[in-house]
This record gives C-alpha cells, structure tokens and sequence, in this order.
C-alpha cells in the first residue's frame, strides 16, 4: 500500500483538528474603548519596529482579544502571547512582513502573561508584560457553540494521540535500520515515517522542548545548541558531496536511541494537552504560511528532497483542523465554508499530480513553474483560512 494512503487511511479514523493564525478585519474598538463599552472582542494594537514592540495596552479583560499586529522594522517578525512561565505559547502569528499587518485572535483567561515581537524570527525579541483582567462576564457563547467547540478540541486530542502512536511505531522500524547500517531500507522509511510527525506540526509547540530536538534543521541551529532529531539523521542518509563527518557505528545507534526516547516522551506529553477552539484556529494558517513561504523553497528537507510528503502530511492537518470546526463554520459563515471547501479541493488536485506508488516524487524533479503553481495554491487556501479562527471565536 502506498505509505501516503495508509498514512490518510489513519487519519480518517478521526475528524480532527491543527492550529491556524487568523488575519481579521483592524477596524475593532481599542482596549480601552473595549474596557468602557464592555462590547466585543478587545483590540491591542501591537507596532513592531525592529528595535522596539510597542503596544497600545499592556492590561486587557479576560475574553476574547485581537492583538493587531503592524510591521513598522525592515525585516520579517513575528509576534507572541506567552504564559506566565514565559515559554508556553497561548497564540503566535508569523510571517509578518515589512509594512504588513496581521491579527492574532485568541481568548484569554485572567492571570500573568507575556507580549514578544521577534524581528527576524530569531531569539526571544522584545518581551513585555501583558497583565488580563478578571472581566466578571459570563462567557455568552452559546450552548449550542460550546458543545460543538467542545467537540471539536475533544476530535482534535483523539487525533493527536493517534498520529503520535503510529509516530512511535514507524520511528522505531527506522531507527533498527539505521542502527543497523541498512541505509536503503532507512531512506526508504524515513519520509513516511515523518509524515505522522508533520502531520500534528500545527502543535508542535505545545510539546515544548521537544520540538527543536526533534525536528530542528541545521540553519537554525543558534551558538552551542545541540542537534538531534530528524534532520541530523537525514544528511547522514542523503551526505552533501563534500561530507566527511560520517558517524560511526556507535554514535549512529546514539543519534537514533534519542529519536526514538523523544518521540516516546512526545507521547507520553500526549495525555496532558489540553486545547481550545482559538488554538485549534490559530495554527493551520501558520502551517500553510510556513509551506508557503518556507518548506516551498526546498529548505525542510535539504538533503532528502521528500518535502512534498511534507506537504501533504500539513495540509492534512490543516484540512482536519477545518473539518472538526466546520460545523460552526457552516452556521455563522457558510460562504467561508463553501470557499474552503474548493480551495481544499484544489490544493489536494494539485499536490495529487505527484504522487507516484512508493509515495511523491522527489523536490528537486518539479520545474520552478510546478512549484510556483503549488504555491499559488497554498496562497490561494491560505487566505480564506486566515479568517477561521475569527469566525469560529468571535
């Protein structure tokens, strides 16, 4: 059976959900205004310049908030909401452009938090404090909405238990083969393997550490950081010509043992998560912008070439994430669900063009006008996605 297909006959078992950062309309009422009124979602202008993050209010009520996000530095940035601890991420938007503006939609209890912008998408930016009030509202989503929210995040745990499970199983087959030095038959595992890793991606950061150890590419490795996972496994696997540094039998079943522990301390972590429906919109379109703007240029998978399994496994996650809202979707804006629908559809045409039996064809065979065409379709499916988050919260 083709890898691809077992690997959607999985993810069928469960309607799920990923994680999708929402762009929304910035003509809100600003926090104040909002504290006055208390009407509607709290607006906190966030103005990004490179050297300095500025916002409009550093105090917000417990809600719904949209941080607006406005790119004033001559590099691309990103913006953060972090926990009290100062490493849980409660919501991001990325890929923010110069002279763009993006919108971070997310509900948010009362308690401590942290504000970042990060020019350069490197390091930990410009941090603030970023206190949220007790509003002493009732939540007036309706009881109807609740449950279907409910649901949806209730879909989206059962669907990440199973993804990491099939995770733990193939990264094992994997590692036995490249400990064992049978390198085709690892090259051949590898790509499937990940496949149920990147499928869960829009999450990735709610494991925390785990994430860099695992699947930390070697251009961003900062000073002193150790590299582990995936990728350092894949350029033994696909060697650069000039490569030397070869591992020994010893340091190669090290490099796998690790993956394998940290892939089982992933599920392990799996238990505990808990979700929420702005999380599980504010992640696809930031797995979709990533695609786009990053894993496009052939980056993710350097050595190994086997990006478009990459591709799939995001945009079926993006597609459950879309797929467990949907029913919310469909009362408040049914027009969005119907142009998600085709875009979808589109995309999945496109991507379809290449499977071939053993999975995708290999990057680096696509001519520059092929990967062009598969980017205008993530971009094409990327903004309507924008506004889920929007419309399933606010």
């Amino acid at each position: 059976m083709n890898p691809t297909t077992r690997r959607r006959l999985a993810t069928s078992l469960v309607v799920a959900v990923a994680l999708i950062g929402a762009c929304t309309d910035n003509t809100k009422e600003s926090a104040s205004d909002t504290e006055e009124t208390g009407e509607g979602p709290t607006t906190v202008e966030v103005t990004d310049t490179g050297s300095d993050c500025t916002l409009s209010a550093t105090e917000a009520p417990s809600g719904n908030i949209v941080f607006s996000v406005t790119n004033e530095g001559s590099e691309i940035t990103e913006f953060y909401l972090l926990a009290e601890d100062g490493k849980a991420i409660i919501g991001e938007v990325e890929n923010i452009g110069p002279g763009l503006s993006r919108d971070l939609v997310l509900r948010a209890d009362p308690g401590s938090y942290f504000t970042a912008c990060v020019p350069g998408m490197t390091g930990d930016g410009h941090r603030g404090d970023f206190t949220v009030t007790d509003s002493g509202e009732v939540d007036a989503t309706s009881e109807e909405m609740k449950a279907l929210e409910a649901a949806a995040t209730t879909q989206y745990k059962d669907y990440v238990a199973q993804q990491v499970g099939i995770l733990v199983t193939e990264t094992k087959e994997f590692a036995d083969a490249y400990i064992a030095g049978d390198d085709d038959k690892a090259r051949a595992l590898y790509a499937p393997a990940r496949t149920y890793w990147e499928s869960i991606e829009p999450v990735a950061e709610s494991f925390g550490d785990l994430d860099p150890r695992l699947d930390l590419r070697e251009a961003d490795l900062e000073e002193g950081q150790e590299w582990t996972g995936w990728h350092q496994i894949e350029k033994q696997l696909w060697p650069p010509a000039d490569f030397t540094d070869l591992d020994t039998p010893e340091e190669r079943a090290e490099m796998a043992d690790q993956l394998v522990a940290d892939t089982e301390e992933l599920a392990s972590r799996v238990e505990d998560l808990t979700f929420s429906a702005d999380q599980l919109g504010n992640g696809a379109k930031e797995l979709l912008d990533e695609v786009a703007t990053g894993k496009v240029t052939g980056e993710e998978e350097f050595w190994s070439h086997t990006d478009l399994w990459d591709f799939q496994a995001n945009v079926d996650g993006a597609r459950l994430a879309y797929q467990a809202l949907r029913p919310i979707v469909l009362i408040k804006d049914k027009e969005l669900a119907d142009t998600l629908d085709e875009e979808f559809a589109a995309l999945q045409a496109e991507l379809g063009q290449y499977e071939t039996a053993d999975g995708f064809r290999y990057y680096t065979e696509l001519t520059a006008e092929q990967i062009k065409q598969l980017s205008d379709s993530v971009n094409a499916l990327g903004e309507p996605l924008s506004n889920l988050t929007a419309v399933v919260v606010l």
